[in-house]
Order: structure tokens, then sequence, then C-alpha cells
């Protein structure tokens, strides 16, 4: 429980840093150089004025300088980050699966706000993060029934790190390539871009952590919940429906955190 309790910490720490990556990385921006500031009225902010959550709730959401809105994305990012170290350090215990679940929920975290507030998303989460869940692959085994079969129907037989590398690259590579194609059959039929390439590189991201079957799960919700909250929301709003922007990776990356969450009734954490 203590090592649950001092990880929710660190998520806090790692969920405020989030908060710049979000902010900054879709406007092209440098996460290191300027130290944290008003959004608004630029001024620096104080170490007692950067204290996850907490400072959010003394200052009333308002800055301290110019009395501005503080957006609730800061403190939602922050709180919601350290409850899932907390939640997969208690569930895993302090070991290498919990440290890539940590790692992988962070990132869908911010890929999801990244999403939901400029559309965008950005390639440091996608292609870096599929780089780190090939990388975790070679340590913490990726459970994945699916590839596994597909490697024996090709007469690859392999064991160990080779095998959990191999199922990462194989959960990376094949949703990507159905939800690209998806796309490209869109685009040639109603002539017009339907999907974006940081979709693709989204499921890349969570293939590469996940495996190919939970991946496809992953897909398989995300479109079903965007296609029905988007319909919803376009015949509530009186949106135009030929125009209106879905963030889809918002939807797809929330589904992929369901699937995260729900991976110990799923069967997959014990392999791990």
């Amino acid at each position: 429980m203590i090592e649950a309790l001092f990880a929710s910490l660190f998520g806090l720490l790692i969920g405020s840093f989030l908060n710049v990556c979000i902010h900054r990385w879709p406007r092209g921006r440098s996460v290191v150089k300027p130290r944290s500031h008003c959004v608004r009225c630029r001024k620096m902010l104080s170490w007692y004025d950067n204290i996850p959550v907490i400072s959010y709730i003394l200052l009333r959401g308002r800055c301290r300088h110019c009395g501005r809105h503080i957006s609730i994305r800061y403190p939602a990012v922050e709180l919601t980050t350290g409850l899932l170290f907390f939640f997969f350090v208690r569930t895993l215990g302090p070991t290498p699966a919990a440290l890539k679940m940590c790692v992988f929920t962070a990132m869908l975290v911010a890929l999801i706000f990244c999403d939901m507030e400029k559309r965008l998303l950005p390639d440091e989460f996608t292609l870096g993060g599929t780089l780190i869940g090939l990388a975790f692959a070679t340590f913490v085994k990726v459970p994945d029934t699916t590839s596994q079969l597909l490697f024996w129907m090709f007469g690859l037989q392999l064991t160990g790190r080779a095998a959990s590398l191999a199922q990462s690259a194989a959960g990376a590579a094949i949703p990507a390539f159905f939800l690209w194609g998806g796309g490209w059959l869109y685009e040639k039929v109603r002539h017009r871009d339907g999907l974006g390439l940081g979709d693709v590189k989204l499921m890349m991201m969570v293939g590469s952590f996940l495996g190919l079957q939970y991946t496809l799960s992953a897909m398989l919700l995300g479109s079903l919940a965007g296609s029905v909250i988007s319909l919803l929301y376009i015949w509530a709003a009186k949106k135009d429906a030929a125009t209106y922007q879905l963030p889809f990776g918002t939807f797809l990356g929330a589904a992929a955190l369901v699937v995260a969450l729900t991976g110990q009734k799923l069967g997959w954490y014990g392999g791990m």
C-alpha cells in the first residue's frame, strides 16, 4: 500500500509535466524553456503556485497575477495520472509491469487531452511511445494469444524475449495498418480526408504496449463510442455532420485506457 501511495504522489508530479507537454508540443514549443508561466499574462509561476492539484484549489482556479481563469484540465490531468499510478502499483506491485502500465497510461492521458484541445497527437508521444513500448517488451512479456496463433500459422516458433518483442511489433503494425486502410478507403469513396495519420500512429503506440488482441478490442470500442457519441453531439449541438471534425484520437485513447484498466478482468495482467 505504501508503494502505491508513493506512486500516486509521483504520478501527480508526472501529471504536472504532462500538462506542459499538452500545451506546448501541439504548438511546436519546447517543454524545457521557458519555465512554467501563466498562459494569459506570461508571468512566471513560483514553486508554491505550481504544486499539483493543491495550488489550483488554493488559488481557486485563477492566476495569482492577472486573476484569469486556469483551465480545469490542469488538475484533471494531475489527479488522473496520480490515480492511475496508484491503481497499477496497487494491482501489480512495485514491478516492471506496473512501471510499464504507468508509463503507457500517462502517455494516453496526455494524448487524449491533446486531441481534445487541438485535434493533434504529438509524435513525441505516439512514435516515441511506440519505441518505448517495444523497449518494454524486451523485459515485460506481452501476453497476446492472437499474435501467437498468427505466428504459428506462418510457421514461426518464437520464445522468450524474441516472442514478446514480435508480439509487440505485431500489435503495433497490424491494427495501425487496418486503421490506415480504412482512412484510405474513406478518402477514395468520399474524396476527402476522414482520418489523420496521428490516429494511426496512436494505435501503433497502443499496440506496442498491449499487443494485437487487446489493441483490436480498444480500436473497436473507440470506434463504436466515437460514432455514437459524436452523432449524439452533432444532433444536440446542431452541427454540420459533413464538416464536424471528430476528435477520434480522444475516443481511441480513452478506449485503450479502459482496456488497460480492465486488464485484470480480461486476464492479461497475469501474463505480465
